[in-house]
């Protein structure tokens, strides 16, 4: 059940909290945040409070100061301290920190809406000054129209999400790594703007990689195949998307298996990493193994990862790069470049300077200083750290809160682009609406 909040909340008669144009959006849509009935030049604190599928909550404040007409617009007056200052539209949200250490924003059942409540309060600082007003902001990920199916076939653990309408619509697989277990958030939102769209876990049944030692491409294509055969698919190929080790997971089905057409890479490998890859009981890339003993502890009591991967430049480690020069697709590689986890940005660079090398064109490319591992659909909070299941403890994930913010809303109109232009279908995926 979708929990509805008035667009308006007044604690007093005379101060308004609007969220413009509406209370009710997707997730990955700005609001716009607006005081009125203020007292010329007031000071006040808004808080923005969250709490995630897991319980866990998260927070937000900045101060600022009403004009002469005792208003405040967020989309153009700056914070003045708090969790940011500057003009930051959208900072409340994205510069929410969990009240518990290295806590990842777990946000992954579609049908729940992230609710996100906004107040407005006396005075500056952490102190909690008299509420003066309240609204929610209700964020989905699934718009309406869209259905979910969950996919319990054969090898398969995973769900299938298409738009309104009869199609045709351009075929996504989604490879989230979420400790290779399943995540709707990314998946959901694609299905809202026009793309069917099925995500699966990394592993099958396996969802959490118990005594896991080796991968099957074999499952990868028996999701390929499904996804195929779905009504309403209209592209001519499928695409992929991927996040971190899903990424050379995803450069591994771009290479091998036909019919793949776009596949997006984010902050991956150019290597096969962690487990072997296997096809048709064969394995055709080993695995590139990490180096422990190169971590290093923080104060924080997260660890740093981005040392620990060898070369896979090294002689001895060229096996198991993913011989991408025999995808017939297009890929997007984007690399954050203070990626703490590992070097993603060598990584891309790799990967491009090898197609080149190879007579190839079929690649764009896009980095994003400032930013971190994790790049997510946008408007979601920053996450520093958190635990990485591989490393059995928590790990810094890089990254500047207002770049790593900027980056993720650059980068999910790209992958909406790149999508669209290299999976055609006979009509353009119609516009998603509420």
């Amino acid at each position: 059940m979708f929990f509805f909040s008035p667009n308006l909340q007044n604690m007093s008669s005379q101060v308004r909290l609007r969220l413009l144009p509406s209370a009710r959006c997707l997730f990955d849509e700005p609001v716009q945040v607006k005081l009125g009935g203020l007292r010329s030049r007031q000071v006040v604190t808004m808080r923005a409070r969250s709490s995630d599928d897991r319980g866990v909550e998260f927070s937000s404040s900045a101060c600022y100061r009403a004009d002469g007409d005792g208003e405040v617009d967020l989309d153009t007056d700056p914070s003045l301290g708090g969790s940011y200052v500057g003009v930051e539209p959208m900072g409340l949200l994205w510069s929410m920190r969990p009240h518990t250490l290295h806590k990842f924003f777990y946000k992954n059942k579609a049908l729940n809406p992230h609710l996100v409540k906004f107040s407005v309060h006396q005075g500056e600082g952490e102190g909690e000054g008299r509420m003066l007003a309240e609204a929610t902001n209700e964020r989905l990920l699934m718009g309406d129209g869209v259905s979910r199916v969950p996919v319990q076939q054969g090898n398969l653990r995973g769900v299938l999400f298409t738009p309104p309408g009869g199609g045709p619509f351009p075929a996504v697989l989604d490879l989230y790594t979420l400790g290779g277990g399943l995540s709707e958030k990314r998946a959901a939102l694609l299905a809202t703007r026009g793309f069917l769209v099925l995500t699966v876990s990394l592993y099958g049944r396996d969802e959490q990689a118990k005594n896991i030692t080796e991968i099957h491409l074999d499952y990868f294509e028996e999701a390929l195949e499904f996804l195929k055969k779905q009504d309403g698919v209209g592209s001519r190929g499928v695409g992929v998307v991927s996040l971190s080790k899903s990424g050379d997971l995803a450069l591994s089905v771009a290479s091998y298996l036909p019919g793949v057409e776009a596949t997006v890479w984010i902050n991956g490998c150019s290597a096969n990493t962690a487990l072997p890859l296997h096809y048709r009981n064969s394995q055709i890339l080993p695995a590139l193994k990490f180096e422990p003993k190169k971590i290093v502890s923080t104060a924080s009591g997260a660890v740093i990862t981005k040392h620990c991967v060898p070369s896979t430049l090294a002689e001895e480690n060229r096996d198991a790069l993913v011989p991408i020069e025999r995808a017939t697709g297009h890929f997007l590689f984007a690399a954050a470049e203070d990626d703490q986890n590992w070097d993603s940005k060598s990584y891309m660079d790799q990967m491009v300077d090898r197609l080149k090398t190879h007579g190839k064109d079929n690649y764009e490319s896009v980095s994003y200083p400032g930013a971190g591992h994790f790049l997510e659909p946008p408007y979601g909070p920053y996450c520093p750290s958190s635990f990485h299941s591989m490393v059995g403890r928590p790990v810094l994930w890089g990254g500047e809160p207002r770049a790593h913010a900027a980056a993720e809303v650059h980068l999910w109109r790209k992958i909406q682009d790149f999508f669209t232009t290299h999976l055609r279908c006979d009509i353009s995926p119609p516009e998603s609406k509420l």
